[in-house]
């Protein structure tokens, strides 16, 4: 098997934070979360990161991230593209929205050649999750149906108290075999537990604090790209009918239809850390204080390159 690679999506500009928050310094000497996934990601093994962004954000992202991982970690840039659909297809003329995590993960076929884990720039997985996904994607390749894994979180250990998030909620089987990724777009904290509603707040649902979630850590062999690229269409299909400027190919909903037809099963490895990320301007102390209280306590150098 070829090593695993990491792949970064990172060409979301964070409409709720206001700005290019994937290289909003959060360390101590100016380090963004996403070097505290690539350290902890090298360290489990990983040794190349593909970054998925926004053509325009080319140069302040190179300077940022890629420049300072020279001769510590392999990299490569790629650019999602509304343009990049299948043939005979063509984007709205008013759509601007990018096309999705899926389609994301799409602009990255061209360099990705075996298996791969997924994360969010924005997001920080804690160490753990690194380790043990690496650990998998070395050592289960397809067979009869295709081998993927997930790393979930606690819903309590995601949330923020500033607002609400979106999260995947997982149904697991007692073998830990995912069952089915269900989105919420609105998810409130209450208490140890969490609500959401579908339909502005005029009803609410319950979640508890332990369920099974989703932060976009997935891990692929190399079959999904074929399996997402061959699904596009039937999504545009539909989203160009319904939903034409904000319609998203969603990479839970490729893996949803996967394991309904029994094509693919998804082992999900659980992870206890704390997740963090800033979703919102007020979320960046809490995380600033999350990282030096860890930097502190030895789980990270001062100056992660050095």
């Amino acid at each position: 098997m070829e090593k695993p690679v990491l792949v970064v999506m990172a060409a979301g500009m964070g409409s709720r934070y206001g700005g290019l928050k994937q290289i909003d310094p959060v360390g101590p000497d100016g380090e963004v979360i996403m070097d505290y996934s690539l350290y902890d990601a090298r360290r489990a093994g990983f040794e190349k990161a593909v970054f998925v962004i926004k053509e325009e954000n080319e140069a302040a992202f190179r300077a940022a991230v890629t420049d300072p991982l020279r001769g510590k970690m392999e990299t490569e840039v790629v650019f999602q593209r509304l343009e990049d659909l299948p043939d005979g297809y063509a984007v709205p003329k008013s759509r601007q929205k990018p096309w999705g995590t899926a389609h994301a993960v799409l602009a990255a076929r061209g360099v990705v050649h075996g298996p791969f884990a997924v994360i969010n720039a924005d997001d920080y997985y804690g160490p753990q999750a690194f380790c043990e996904i690496y650990q998998y994607l070395s050592s289960h390749p397809d067979g009869e149906q295709y081998e993927y894994t997930m790393v979930g979180y606690r819903l309590r250990n995601t949330l923020t108290e500033n607002g609400h998030v979106a999260r995947g909620v997982c149904r697991v089987s007692p073998e830990g075999w995912l069952e089915e990724v269900r989105e919420h777009t609105k998810i409130f904290r209450d208490g140890k537990d969490a609500k959401f509603t579908e339909d502005d707040g005029k009803s609410w649902g319950h979640l508890p604090g332990d369920a099974v979630v989703s932060m976009n850590m997935w891990g692929f062999t190399h079959s999904f790209l074929e399996e997402a690229e061959a699904r596009f269409p039937a999504f545009l299909d539909h989203a160009l009918r319904e939903n034409p400027e904000k319609g998203e190919y969603f990479l839970p909903g490729v893996v949803s239809e996967l394991i309904a037809e029994g094509r693919a099963r998804v082992q999900v490895l659980s992870s206890e850390d704390r997740w963090y990320g800033v979703t919102y301007k007020e979320d960046k102390p809490v995380v600033v204080q999350a990282i030096a209280e860890m930097t502190r306590a030895g789980l990270y150098p001062a100056r992660l390159w050095e």
